[in-house]
């Protein structure tokens, strides 16, 4: 096959710079994502009738766990070799070189880290505020697929997050991966792979919310279908994805691959449990109060 049919993909991530200040394409993408599912949670509680002003604040501090956990997921479940002997690099955006610190911004983030940082701040919140757990989580799981949408779009910006060699024409050749060989092999746009199902997932959870059930969903229906959809397609493209760390070489399953096993359990007992029980808990401390 002519190299021709592949696709070179030579992006600049960096959208501009001046002086030690930049912009970046995965910056750009991630705060765009986080303001579309932002902006899907205000449609939400528009439409069940909820206080605003607390749902902006659930909604901020769920941003903020999401990023911790993320950041804390690559660091200790991916690179802790390293970051243990790194401390600080952990939580500020600079790396010490043999030129001083420089800024590289936050470059290491897994999904995996920023799921368990949402249940554990939710689980905080339903507990604090006594909310359904299931009510709470079934409503981010609507939002959260169009943030993780744009977040895999940001990693092909990076062209990071690669996939193995493939033949296939839609080969993509990450032209700045340089240093290596891959630069000039075809590889499998997974991260293109994994944005496609998550924007698919984002389509049919607002179908299934605002036009069939009617905004009356079975507890744990919308989180046990995101649970479930987007860690067995993360599962399954890990096969086709490039080891994103050195240890994962001999892994009959990655690391990617053995923490998602647990979430897609987790997705099977809340479906299981929508199914069975079917019930439509309220979440009294949300709803607007009527003015007096």
């Amino acid at each position: 096959m002519s190299i021709l049919n592949y696709i070179t993909w030579n992006a600049d991530p960096i959208i501009f710079q001046v002086g030690s200040i930049r912009l970046g394409w995965y910056g750009l993408l991630l705060v765009i994502g986080f303001s579309l599912a932002y902006l899907t949670l205000q449609q939400i509680a528009k439409k069940e009738h909820l206080d605003t002003a607390i749902i902006d604040k659930f909604s901020l501090y769920t941003i903020l766990w999401t990023i911790v956990g993320l950041r804390l997921g690559h660091c200790l479940f991916y690179d802790w070799a390293y970051f243990k002997n790194h401390i600080l690099e952990i939580f500020i955006p600079f790396a010490e070189t043999a030129n001083g610190w420089e800024f590289i911004g936050y470059q290491g983030l897994a999904s995996h880290g920023g799921t368990i940082a949402i249940v554990l701040f939710v689980l905080y919140f339903s507990k604090k505020h006594k909310i359904s757990l299931l009510w709470l989580l079934d409503r981010l799981a609507i939002c959260i697929p169009i943030a993780a949408a744009f977040v895999r779009c940001g990693n092909l910006m990076n062209s990071e997050i690669i996939g193995t060699t493939t033949n296939v024409p839609w080969g993509f050749i990450f032209m700045r991966l340089e240093g290596t060989n891959e630069c000039c092999e075809p590889r499998h746009p997974s991260q293109l792979y994994e944005a496609i199902v998550y924007l698919s997932l984002f389509a049919y959870q607002l179908w299934y919310y605002f036009k069939f059930s009617k905004g009356k969903i079975p507890a744990g229906r919308a989180v046990g279908t995101l649970l479930v959809v987007i860690f067995t397609a993360r599962f399954f493209i890990e096969f086709i994805k490039a080891d994103q760390v050195a240890f994962e070489a001999n892994m009959t399953l990655n690391m990617g691959q053995w923490l998602s096993i647990p979430f897609i359990l987790m997705g099977i007992v809340c479906l299981y449990f929508s199914f069975a029980k079917k019930t439509y808990p309220t979440p009294q401390y949300l709803i607007k109060k009527d003015k007096k």
